[in-house]
């Protein structure tokens, strides 16, 4: 199937019912990884910068200010991204619905789609994603993060929701793919701060690309989605047959998906052996080379702890468990975290290293204080898509996050609205984001 005619001929009744639930699932949760980020530095720093530089009506989630599109998208995507909590795909090494829900949601709404076009279009930014992802990491030598093949993604979705024709939707995805944040990931593994995964930069692209792809701008044909001849004819050839959004993984802790499995290694030593942290004198992990280059060990700022191995492996042993709390800027300080995380040794293991990025393996020793050494079994990260959450789970995740950011009568609503938003106006949706934080009292109502 063409690529065009997928785009732009894709309904919600074509979908499979797993399909519609995980894209509610995917939608629920990035939502309360929203909540959870715009506490952050990083979201208000956005934010106020979006307001000052970006005018316009269309509400900013989570804010309560106004901006234009394109603001909106870059405000969404940073603030999604400033707590790294979201839903991700292993052959992308990265993250597809961040910048395609956060170019969608400003589009979507200007356009005056309803609750299951956009739900339709979300499904189609996926499957558009993960392709894009695959096609660029098998093609070019850096690795790039998210915003990169993510801006060409959000451009697809925003071609659909304008009804642009087929030449307006080539342009718009070579607009993107063109002007989309080429930015070299490995660069914020090795130095951690706010510029993250380039997912808000590469939502904002999408939605200019779109824009002005309708008013005749052209742009070079997208390699990721238009060149070919490199063997990868095969990935766009089972558009509408085989769906990669059921084969997302979520996260249970808000770090980087490769330090979760030596996390779960840490935790289940813990548990095991019922330890306490005066226990344990050191830890060490053997993983795959990324896991490893996460070397930030004493992190000044959230940015750094949740793009470390190191410190969420000691957070896991000292508490029991990885909160959003846990890795914020005002819980940094803990000086028996900080003992094991400066401690701690790592190895690379060239199986891991092999079979990285569809697997990431780690296994965790604890050395104790009495001596002993205690060696855990291979581990992956959990929730991944050959083992998802439970939908109770992950309604616990979201719950984690959202209710103590918006209170728990907003949050409900928000969950309720997301699970019949294709029985609604897309209005339902934005009209609860755009509330700001500051506004909602304990139980959820307007202050």
């Amino acid at each position: 199937m063409l690529f065009h005619e997928f785009l732009h001929d894709l309904r919600w009744s074509d979908l499979p019912a797993p399909v519609q639930d995980q894209a509610r699932r995917c939608l629920l949760d990035l939502i309360g990884v929203g909540a959870g980020g715009a506490s952050t530095q990083a979201s208000r720093i956005i934010r106020d910068h979006t307001f000052d530089t970006y005018g316009g009506t269309l509400p900013m989630i989570f804010d309560g200010r106004g901006a234009s599109a394109s603001g909106v998208a870059l405000a969404a995507g940073m603030t999604i991204d400033s707590l790294d909590g979201h839903d991700g795909f292993n052959p992308a090494k990265g993250h597809i619905g961040c910048p395609v829900v956060s170019a969608l949601l400003p589009v979507a709404l200007r356009a005056g789609a309803s609750g299951i076009e956009f739900m339709a279009a979300l499904v189609a930014g996926y499957e558009f994603g993960a392709r894009a992802a695959i096609v660029q990491h098998a093609t070019v030598p850096d690795y790039h993060t998210s915003g990169s093949w993510g801006a060409v993604a959000g451009a697809a979705v925003c071609a659909r929701i304008l009804g642009l024709n087929r030449d307006q939707t080539r342009h718009a995805l070579g607009i993107a793919e063109y002007h989309g944040p080429r930015s070299q990931m490995m660069r914020c593994i090795d130095y951690p701060t706010m510029v993250k995964d380039g997912s808000g930069w590469g939502a904002m692209c999408a939605v200019q690309a779109a824009d002005l792809a309708r008013r005749g701008f052209t742009g070079a044909p997208a390699i990721t989605v238009e060149d070919l001849s490199r063997d990868m004819a095969d990935v766009w050839a089972d558009l509408g047959q085989r769906w990669y959004i059921p084969e997302q993984y979520f996260k249970p802790y808000p770090v980087c998906r490769w330090a979760q499995a030596p996390v779960e290694g840490v935790l289940a030593l813990r548990r095991a052996h019922a330890l306490y942290p005066r226990d344990v004198a050191r830890i060490e992990v053997e993983t795959f080379r990324e896991s490893v280059r996460l070397a930030t060990s004493r992190p000044d700022a959230t940015d750094a702890a949740q793009y470390s191995t190191s410190f969420p492996c000691a957070v896991a042993m000292v508490r029991g468990a990885v909160t959003a709390a846990d890795i914020g800027d005002d819980a940094l300080n803990d000086p028996e975290i900080l003992r094991l995380s400066e401690s701690m040794i790592m190895r690379e293991d060239a199986e891991a290293n092999r079979v990285f990025p569809h697997t990431r393996l780690a296994r965790v020793t604890l050395a104790l204080t009495d001596g002993r050494h205690l060696t855990g079994d291979w581990l992956e990260p959990r929730w991944d898509h050959t083992d998802p959450p439970t939908t109770a789970e992950l309604r616990a995740k979201y719950d984690d996050l959202a209710r103590p950011a918006l209170g728990q009568g907003r949050a409900d609503t928000l969950a309720d609205v997301v699970g019949t938003l294709t029985d609604r106006p897309l209005s339902d949706l934005t009209d609860q984001l755009a509330a700001p934080i500051s506004a909602a009292t304990t139980d959820g109502s307007a202050a």
